[in-house]
């Protein structure tokens, strides 16, 4: 069954209400952090805890007259806080809220990433067992090579997506760093305590060292993570998109009732879900070269990166949270035409197995480049004709010495390509 992409958790990250709220547990952390090392009142932190509160609405609002979302963001807390709030944001720079926040926001988008990555996985390992031993063309070129089972690209799927959970979690554990350590990350006006102590409680690393802000090859390791990603999920969709034409016809999409292919063809079954995903993976790629180009700023930081990741990382995030999803139900609904794949099997009139007989030749002491031509020989006559490349074999003398009809009909038995099926699947660890 279909389902539509209803998850709001990922967009809950990015909207400003969570932010705020980051920014906010950052501030008071800081407090907190003061108050233990005694340069605040440990009972005066906890009264700011206590009132302190921000408003979206409000932000905004002072925002539009001083031009400086985090100023604006303080002067609103500062309303519920009183007198007090001039504890607040002791010694930090702006850079040290919104980087830290940034890092939580990543971090708790990666985790809802790896989930999605993680339950693609078992999809493709649950549909690879049941195609395991379903043989179909293999293909190089375009062109049919020899047999192979849909089990086995689904399975080389499936192996592709683990790496991409073990990239993933190295990313999330990459930028998963806070820095409290001011203005050009000195820490003039902070002990580097006040960094631990935030960080620590947030989940995050303090980065050993930083300037005004945590250092952009962090971000761009990630946003190029969920490039690969996105472009894993592209390669998966267009091998749907080749294996849904209609004259090759060995999977496709599954087509709801009632759903409709065209405005102008009634008759049309279209791979759209496959095609959105494999167009979606260019702004992910795009977005990846955009946080390359975040990484080099002038000496202790610049602003022009700000604008860039603003739009860059939630929509990357939220984008591909949809293309997991949407990949996900593709595989787990895919339909499977096992007739079509063997009758596409025969379409080259057996040329499909032209090495194993050119190996057999050789193994009966023929030399290879002798087996080779004669092989070759016999095979560009089939594609030309359009005969039966056994029957050509058949009619060569030099292969009738060598092969016995019988030795020459094994040959040409598909499942000959499955004696290794079970040795691939425990190498790639479906079980």
């Amino acid at each position: 069954m279909i389902e539509r992409y209803t998850r709001p958790e990922m967009g809950r990250i990015w909207d400003e209400e969570n932010k705020f709220r980051v920014w906010l547990e950052i501030e008071l952390l800081a407090c907190e952090a003061q108050a233990e090392l005694g340069t605040l009142p440990k009972d005066v932190v906890a009264g700011i805890r206590s009132r302190a509160t921000f408003n979206v609405a409000r932000i905004r609002e002072i925002e539009a007259e001083v031009r400086h979302d985090v100023i604006a963001f303080l002067t609103n807390v500062g309303e519920s806080v009183g007198p007090d709030s001039r504890f607040i944001h002791l010694g930090l720079t702006s850079s040290d809220v919104l980087d830290t926040a940034l890092a939580v926001q990543m971090k708790q988008s990666a985790d809802l990433l790896l989930a999605g990555l993680r339950r693609l996985a078992d999809v493709l390992a649950r549909r690879a067992k049941e195609f395991k031993y379903t043989v179909m063309i293999g293909r190089t070129h375009g062109i049919h090579a020899e047999p192979v089972t849909f089990g086995l690209k689904l399975a080389l799927w499936y192996a592709e997506t683990l790496r991409n959970i073990a990239r993933l979690e190295a990313a999330r554990a990459t930028i998963a760093a806070g820095k409290i350590s001011g203005a050009v990350g000195t820490y003039q006006h902070l002990d580097p305590f006040v960094e631990r102590y935030v960080c620590e409680k947030l989940g995050l690393a303090p980065a050993p060292i930083s300037t005004q802000i945590l250092q952009r090859d962090r971000h761009a390791e990630f946003m190029n993570t969920v490039a690969i990603v996105g472009s894993s999920l592209e390669k998966f969709a267009t091998e749907i998109r080749h294996l849904q034409k209609t004259e090759v016809l060995e999977a496709e999409e599954y087509f709801s009732q009632g759903q409709k292919g065209s405005s102008a063809m009634p008759h049309k079954r279209n791979p759209v879900r496959s095609e959105r995903v494999a167009g979606l993976a260019r702004v992910l790629r795009g977005n990846a070269l955009a946080a390359m180009e975040n990484i080099a700023l002038w000496h202790e930081r610049d602003i022009s990166h700000s604008s860039v990741e603003r739009v860059i990382v939630p929509d990357s995030c939220i984008l591909l949270d949809y293309m997991l999803h949407e990949f996900t139900n593709i595989a787990d609904t895919l339909l499977v035409y096992p007739e079509n794949m063997e009758r596409n099997l025969q379409a080259t009139h057996g040329l499909i197995f032209s090495q194993e007989v050119m190996l057999a030749l050789t193994k009966k002491g023929m030399k290879r480049e002798d087996a080779y031509r004669l092989v070759q020989e016999q095979a560009m006559r089939v594609w030309k004709d359009k005969t039966s490349f056994r029957d050509a074999l058949r009619s060569s003398p030099e292969v009738a010495k060598a092969l016995s009809p019988n030795e020459l009909d094994e040959l040409f038995n598909a499942r000959r390509s499955l004696k290794q099926i079970d040795h691939i699947f425990d190498a790639v660890g479906i079980h």
